[in-house]
């Protein structure tokens, strides 16, 4: 998976070196490689992204194929890809054959689908045939994360055999998983699993099927990316072997890549969560228009539904007539419900993503939600309960006088109020609860992504309620007192 561009203080250091690599690609070029070798990948990609655009080619021009590959994995997305657009097929080739193979088949899926295809064309023929069957994969699934780059050895090596076929892995180019020996039975398939360091400690002259760990935690090549990194992150794996239906492998899932895929999902689930699709692109490289297009949807959703509580306000518009203070408290009231129902769902989706509780457990989460809602209902309720008396005793002192002036009430009217308040405020909070941990389950079980269920949608749904919650505590308490 290629690497995220680096961050913002790498930037500033690149911005100083850069007018020096300018004046060495005008008065040197040839000395550019060995001026820069010191630097790594990521840095130089830094450098590359400060230089004028019409100097890129020039500069990738002036590094070995190897090293212009490398650094080609760092640059950023959009420039990479015009980069790449702007040479011809074979100029491309050659930069993307020395690419580590999942790198290359992301790079080709971001170039245009025609483009794309003229450079595999004119890839060498092994490095093709490799990245066409990689392309084939989901970019979403452990076919699409995976390299081809791993260490095998058959199970019937002994350990020097192993060893001297591992520096000549070593010795023959780029290997990104170079710190895991997978072990190959006669039939072709995975047998057994060891790092390096245990390959070099292991007793001379035993079999590799003797100190190989038979039990080796692997992923199906179609599995969810997902998947993948909850594997690697459960079992603290640096790698993870990718196989197919007979069991053979077909690649290597490294952790590098899995970190990648947890601050996308995570980035993905944050927007969701903020009520929008989740964006195809960096923030500041999208269009309006697309963005635009990205956060309507919802939007419109959201509003529509926010028309229910209008619709609900107006249902009890008489009765409110004579107790108009009541509006005053219907920020206090939905505010309280969409807060709970937001911490809900958001502690449900996390453990829906890792694994936490399953769909089968959403009775258990709906009886521990429940009591955990109401018992947080009545906590607030008392402080409701609290302020509505607090406003009263203000009122009547002559220190408080407002649009929830209640103190000319006579009698115990302001309790009444203030209980109305404080039902109102439990029922919203345990019915906020029980809907926000429930709504996951229901996308899940309908086969959306259960960070939709997004704080603004559960909100918009405690609104409805809550004022109808609100307006009937209303009537039982006041309906005989002026309501």
């Amino acid at each position: 998976m290629t690497p995220e561009k680096p961050r913002k203080e790498e930037q500033s250091i690149a911005a100083l070196l850069a007018p020096d690599i300018l004046d060495l690609l005008e008065s040197e070029p040839g000395t550019v490689a060995a001026e820069t070798q010191d630097l790594h990948p990521a840095d130089l990609a830094d450098v590359v992204e400060a230089l004028p655009h019409s100097q890129i080619p020039v500069f990738f021009a002036a590094l070995p194929s190897p090293r212009a590959a490398a650094v080609l994995e760092y640059l950023d997305e959009e420039l990479r890809t015009e980069l790449l657009e702007q040479m011809s097929a074979e100029q491309a080739a050659a930069l993307v054959a020395a690419m580590t193979p999942d790198d290359r088949a992301d790079t080709l899926e971001e170039l245009d689908e025609e483009h794309a295809e003229d450079i595999v064309e004119a890839l060498p023929a092994e490095t093709r045939r490799n990245t066409e069957q990689l392309l084939l994969y989901p970019p979403e699934s452990a076919g699409g994360l995976m390299t081809t780059e791993l260490v095998s050895v058959p199970a019937s090596y002994t350990v020097e055999e192993a060893l001297r076929r591992v520096r000549e892995i070593a010795r023959s180019g780029r290997r990104e998983a170079m710190n895991v020996v997978y072990t190959i039975d006669a039939d072709g398939m995975l047998a057994g699993v060891l790092s390096l360091r245990e390959l070099l400690a292991a007793p001379e002259g035993a079999r590799m099927t003797d100190v190989a760990w038979s039990e080796v935690r692997k992923v199906a090549v179609n599995a969810d990316r997902e998947e993948v990194a909850r594997l690697i992150s459960e079992y603290d794996l640096v790698a993870i072997p990718v196989v197919d239906e007979k069991n053979r492998v077909l690649g290597v899932v490294t952790f590098d890549d899995v970190i990648d895929v947890i601050q996308e999902e995570g980035t993905e689930d944050v927007q969701k969560l903020g009520g929008m699709e989740a964006f195809d692109e960096p923030y500041m490289q999208m269009g309006i228009m697309a963005m635009i297009r990205k956060r309507v949807g919802w939007l419109a959703i959201l509003l529509v539904g926010e028309m229910f509580t209008a619709t609900a306000i107006g249902y009890f518009e008489g009765r409110l007539a004579n107790v108009i203070f009541l509006v005053s408290f219907i920020p206090l009231i939905i505010s309280a419900g969409g807060n709970s129902g937001s911490q809900g769902t958001s502690l449900v989706i996390r453990a829906l993503a890792l694994n936490q509780v399953t769909l089968q457990d959403w009775w258990r989460v709906a009886m521990r939600e429940l009591p955990t809602g109401l018992l947080l209902g009545l906590i607030l309720a008392v402080i409701g309960f609290g302020r509505v008396e607090l406003w009263h005793w203000l009122s009547t002192a002559g220190l408080h006088a407002g649009p929830i002036d209640i103190g000319y009430y006579y009698g115990p009217y302001h309790t009444y109020v203030a209980l109305t308040v404080a039902v109102a405020i439990a029922g919203v909070v345990t019915f906020g609860s029980i809907a926000g941990s429930m709504l996951p389950f229901l996308l899940r079980r309908v086969g959306f992504d259960p960070a939709s269920a997004s704080a603004p949608f559960v909100a918009t749904l405690v609104d409805v309620t809550g004022v109808v919650i609100f307006f009937s505590a209303a009537v039982l308490f006041l309906g005989g007192r002026g309501m």
